[in-house]
């Protein structure tokens, strides 16, 4: 699944891979100027869920006590 992802993004151009061949052979990945241009957008995401993880939980168990 690693792999998968990886290929994925590097398809897309957010990673850069680099393959060395050594025995065993080695393959190191690194953010694309694209990928690193991606990074404020994920941390202003990743605090926006840290700001509302709470509201977020109680939002999950009024929706699933209605389920029931």
């Amino acid at each position: 699944m690693l792999t998968v992802t990886l290929r994925m993004l590097e398809r897309n151009g957010l990673v850069v891979r680099h393959y060395h061949a050594e025995v065993p052979p080695r393959v190191e990945y690194e953010l694309s100027a694209m990928g690193v241009s991606l990074v404020p957008a994920l941390e202003t995401f990743a605090g926006w869920i840290t700001a509302h993880w709470d509201a977020m939980a109680d939002a999950r168990k009024h929706y699933d006590a209605r389920e029931k």
